[in-house]
């Protein structure tokens, strides 16, 4: 089953030069929304579970229990062709697309990153408000220069356990901002992370904000704070972790003081969806008056 590590790497790789996920599924031959769950959830799960001493077989049973749409008998009759079939995708650049200015500096700007990101290489475990519960949500994250030094490469293991992987931008030691989807491709839903990067080198702690969308595709906004938990940047040693939600109760005295800083009344923002023909300065009150409820 070394075929299906080797295909996870080859995925990443794809995706970080660009490729869409509906690319990818087209060329193996696999619905998009199966390729989604077997590169999100099925392999670093199976990964990480070889990583801890199981078998893998018992490994790849366990990967799989955790999503309802991927088959283990044409999963494994399909190894051998699927890996050739990546290896044929190449990325397609096209050289006639008119210039975006904005993306342009966006594209600068992550080159610049990565010659800066040794300062904050690592991996972190976060802490922030969870969106489901009154609980304090703990995810980890991978933070690195890509394979060919060209931007910076930020890995992100939600508390259920499925990965994201987007970029990170850095500017003047100043703030940080982490970008990347959080849906299933071809959906886009957008999980922004501005953080202050304090004046000295090689901090252990960042804090910021960030943006993203509830469970109703509502926008909220909350207090994160990242704690270094190891200078590795090796990929072996992330899927080694877990997310996940801890109760109050269960709480160490550190990270009760991360509960107190992120997960208190004036420590998020939230909104909802106002059922209104139009929207007026009286539905913005009708609104909070809602969020009240």
């Amino acid at each position: 089953m070394e075929e299906l590590l080797e295909i996870y790497k080859r995925i990443e790789d794809l995706r970080n030069k660009g490729v869409k996920m509906k690319d990818i599924a087209d060329k193996t031959n696999m619905p998009a929304s199966v390729l989604s769950s077997l590169y999100s959830s099925v392999l670093p799960t199976f990964a990480r579970s070889v990583k801890k001493g199981m078998t893998e077989e018992e490994a790849l049973d366990y990967a799989l229990s955790q999503v309802n749409n991927v088959s283990k008998k044409r999963l494994l009759g399909n190894l051998t062709e699927m890996k050739e079939q990546l290896l044929e995708l190449d990325p397609v650049t096209t050289g006639n697309q008119k210039e975006i200015p904005f993306v342009r500096m966006l594209t600068e700007e992550m080159n610049h990153s990565a010659q800066e990101v040794y300062n904050y290489s690592g991996i972190y475990i976060s802490y922030s408000l969870s969106s489901s519960s009154d609980c304090l949500k703990m995810e980890p994250y991978l933070i690195s220069a890509s394979e060919n030094n060209d931007y910076v490469q930020v890995t992100h293991m939600s508390a259920y356990n499925t990965t994201h992987r987007g970029i990170g931008l850095l500017n003047n030691h100043q703030n940080a901002y982490i970008i990347f989807n959080e849906r299933e491709s071809p959906q886009l839903a957008l999980f922004t992370i501005y953080l202050q990067l304090p004046m000295y080198d090689y901090p252990s702690m960042l804090k910021g904000l960030y943006l993203s969308l509830d469970y109703n595709r509502n926008p909220i906004a909350r207090r994160i704070v990242f704690v270094k938990y190891s200078d590795s940047t090796s990929m072996d040693d992330f899927i080694e972790l877990k997310g996940g939600l801890l109760t109050e109760e269960e709480l160490t005295p550190e990270q009760k003081v991360y509960f107190e800083y992120t997960c208190r009344g004036g420590d998020y923002i939230k909104t909802c969806t106002v059922p209104s023909p139009h929207l007026n300065g009286d539905d913005l009150e009708r609104e909070k008056k809602m969020l009240k409820l």
